[in-house]
């Protein structure tokens, strides 16, 4: 080739403008080292026949096959024409159908015995699985279409999209395969030595072009170690330059106002919150910034551990602020808070114990007046602890010395916001930063947690307080067995006539406005024939004149007006109301220990953490809870062995873990924190958790040898290139 084009060359360039644009549009792939980055998914060897017994509906595939069957029926009277083709592995079989002028063409090139790969949209008729109109390529070896001139032994299988077939994907890469030799390796030299990896022009080409399965794995483990250590150096930057800043220490006072509410406590710590608090006030006490992940175990405890960690800054002399992520959990926190603490929590007040501060709360909907109170009260330092919503990030919110930052379920909060509030503790003397929890009932495998959150050392409290009940789940199959519905009915009227409450909770609200209804429908027409997803109000409604007739009834969801929202949580927390028909609302933080049943409608529609957060509310008393995931999905969906896997184990890590598995391969760091694509696209973290531990190593070395990374300017450009200013963003913040 004359030309070798530059890793950064626009793709328009090398394909064609057409090929470009959809190769932007589809694959989000824009420069020459974009392609060369896009991986295949899988190979499959010349001669060998795909497995078609698993492949996934409604999704785009390539598969080589053999045709072992092709017929032309005819229709209207002889008018119209339509080739059935069947293709084969062996052991299954897809059918392939073309109609009309389009069956010409394939009823001459598939005869039985034909090797072709195809690549179509995994539909269903007449209950078989079929490809209609699927592209294909001929596997026969006569010239132009020979697979060897492009796939040696084996044959690579590239992610791909209707609009552009694996195998012209192949073709692209082939142009653009000689640049491979200009990239630029990321690795040290001493690291990619001493672990025998392979240089990484030559990774590229054999992940590309692999004579034989061990070309794979050797470029693959080369390209893992890229994507894990370049990640890591990021991380390990973002410790370093936190290490560098300076904080108050923060040390309780003897006999002040933590003593004071520990000698109050009419129960013991668990032994794992008593670990972590010790964790806390170790980084408490130091003069850099502490910054710590707290993940718990729904109903572990982790707002009493946070609330001890609030209370020994202010009695150092500093602030704190609980930032939350709705309104319902920043005043159900704030009414937690302040029943725990009791009249310590009274300070200003008439009467109030020596050591007492004020607990205030800080929300959007609150009255100009209340609003006007509470930051009075965060200026003069008047108020020890404030908790609130996005609220405290406004340009309003004056602290006289914030000390501590707690965030409670973080991955609801944009980087900027968390940092909008830790930027409100530099004093007028210095640029001192508050300390940092971060709080999540998440629970996240220890290779997400060194991924996502890496810049965060880490605490876990896996142990449930005493007195909390068990929770049993069932999976209710509502379409396969109705009087399974009807039997999950009686046991809320049970549960209620047992002096107990009940939630049901739907994925919808019910009354979209125009935007709202437009969106519900391309959903409803994208997922098929499948019926909208039940709503708070309609369900709410049915049960109401059905099932659960005579009960009072009230229903939660985001578009209430806060002060209607805060009203029905305090009377469904005070007994007044038996079913609280909801959304996700109160998936998080939502502490009412006398309801002890929950029913998920459409359950199959929840991620399986979400399920195990919404099971959470339940079983916080001494009655034990019970919770149904109702579903209408047939019993071989892997939506169902889903709810079959929330339904066997209440260990929230185990389930986070089969969680991670059945998610496609895609971004950890998860589009909605970061806002751009994955880097990721041949780490696995839930499989490659030791390259993951070894990079972190590595790059914890590196960093402390050379901060600026300096002597590496490869690793820099890889890092400016994978890591672009946005995800640096996020990591810096995060």
């Amino acid at each position: 080739m004359d030309h070798v084009p530059a890793l950064d060359e626009n793709l328009k360039k090398v394909v064609g403008p057409p090929t470009a644009k959809v190769m932007a549009d589809h694959l989000d792939l824009h420069t020459v080292g974009d392609l060369l980055h896009h991986y295949p998914r899988r190979y499959a060897e010349r001669g060998e026949l795909t497995t078609l017994a698993d492949l996934p509906l409604d999704e785009h595939v390539t598969v080589v096959a053999q045709v072992s069957d092709a017929r032309v029926h005819t229709f209207n009277a002889g008018r119209g024409k339509r080739l059935e083709v069947t293709i084969t592995d062996g052991s299954g079989s897809l059918r392939l159908v073309f109609f009309g002028r389009g069956v010409h063409k394939p009823h001459q090139d598939l005869q039985p015995g034909t090797r072709a790969m195809f690549a179509g949209k995994v539909s269903v008729f007449n209950h078989r699985l079929q490809l209609a109109h699927p592209a294909y390529q001929l596997l026969r070896g006569d010239g132009a279409e020979d697979v060897s001139s492009w796939a040696g032994a084996l044959i690579p299988l590239y992610p791909a999209t209707a609009k552009l077939e694996s195998w012209k994907i192949a073709k692209a890469v082939d142009a653009v395969l000689p640049s491979a030799d200009e990239a630029l390796d990321p690795l040290p030299d001493a690291l990619r030595e001493g672990r025998g990896l392979l240089p990484l022009p030559e990774a590229l080409r054999k992940i590309h072009r692999p004579q034989s399965q061990a070309d794979v794995a050797q470029a693959r483990a080369r390209l893992k170690w890229d994507e894990a250590f370049v990640l890591q150096v990021a991380l390990a930057r973002r410790r370093h330059a936190e290490g560098q800043l300076s904080a108050v220490p923060r040390r309780p006072a003897p006999d002040g106002l933590l003593t004071a509410f520990d000698a109050r406590l009419p129960f013991t710590l668990t032994e794992g919150q008593q670990k972590v608090s010790r964790e806390i006030f170790d980084d408490l006490a130091t003069d850099h910034p502490m910054h710590r992940l707290l993940q718990g175990e729904v109903g572990s405890g982790k707002t009493m551990v946070a609330l001890r960690a609030m209370l020994a800054v202010v009695d150092s002399g500093g602030q704190a602020a609980m930032l939350a992520p709705t309104e319902v959990l920043a005043q159900q926190h704030h009414r937690s808070i302040t029943e725990m603490m009791g009249d310590l929590a009274d300070g200003g007040t008439l009467g109030a114990p020596e050591h007492a501060t004020k607990v205030v709360l800080l929300t959007g909907s609150m009255t100009a007046a209340a609003r006007r109170k509470a930051l009075l009260d965060l200026a003069t330092g008047e108020a020890g602890i404030v908790i609130g919503t996005h609220a405290l990030i406004e340009d309003t919110v004056q602290f006289h010395e914030l000390g501590l930052v707690v965030v409670d379920e973080q991955h609801r909060f944009g980087v900027e916001q968390r940092d909008a509030l830790r930027a409100k503790g530099h004093t007028k003397e210095e640029a001192r930063t508050p300390h940092l929890l971060v709080m999540t009932a998440t629970p996240i495998p220890r290779t997400v947690a060194m991924t996502v959150f890496g810049d965060l050392e880490t605490s876990v409290l896996d142990q449930l307080p005493a007195g909390r009940s068990p929770i049993s789940t069932h999976v209710v199959p509502a379409q396969d067995k109705p009087h399974f519905l009807a039997r999950a009915w009686e046991r809320v009227r049970e549960e209620v006539e047992n002096g107990h409450q009940a939630y049901v909770v739907c994925p919808r609200i019910g009354d979209e406005e125009e935007g709202g209804t437009k969106g519900t429908k391309k959903k409803a027409a994208d997922e098929g024939d499948r019926r909208p997803p039940l709503a708070v109000l309609e369900v709410a409604e049915q049960l109401a004149a059905g099932p659960l007739a005579g009960l009072r009834i009230e229903v939660l969801h985001g578009r209430m007006a806060p002060d209607d929202k805060d009203d029905v949580m305090r009377r469904f927390a005070a007994g007044e109301v038996d079913v609280l028909v909801a959304t996700t609302v109160i998936e998080v933080g939502v502490n009412v220990p006398n309801a002890t049943a929950m029913v998920i409608m459409d359950a199959d529609r929840f991620g399986v953490s979400q399920l195990h957060q919404l099971r959470g509310r339940v079983g916080r008393g001494s009655a034990p809870g019970l919770c149904l995931l109702v579903t209408d999905m047939p019993e071989a969906a892997p939506a169902r062995a889903r709810l079959g896997a929330v339904a066997a184990t209440l260990d929230g890590f185990e389930l986070s873990r089969i969680d991670l598995e059945q998610r496609r391969e895609g971004d950890v760091l998860g589009q909605a924190q970061s806002g751009v694509r994955s880097s990721l696209r041949m780490l696995a973290v839930i499989e490659d958790e030791e390259i993951i531990a070894e990079a972190r190593e590595e790059a914890t070395r590196t960093v402390a040898e050379d901060p600026d990374l300096a002597g590496l300017p490869a690793l820099r450009t890889a890092l400016d290139a994978l890591l672009d200013e946005e995800r640096e963003q996020y990591l810096d913040k995060g």
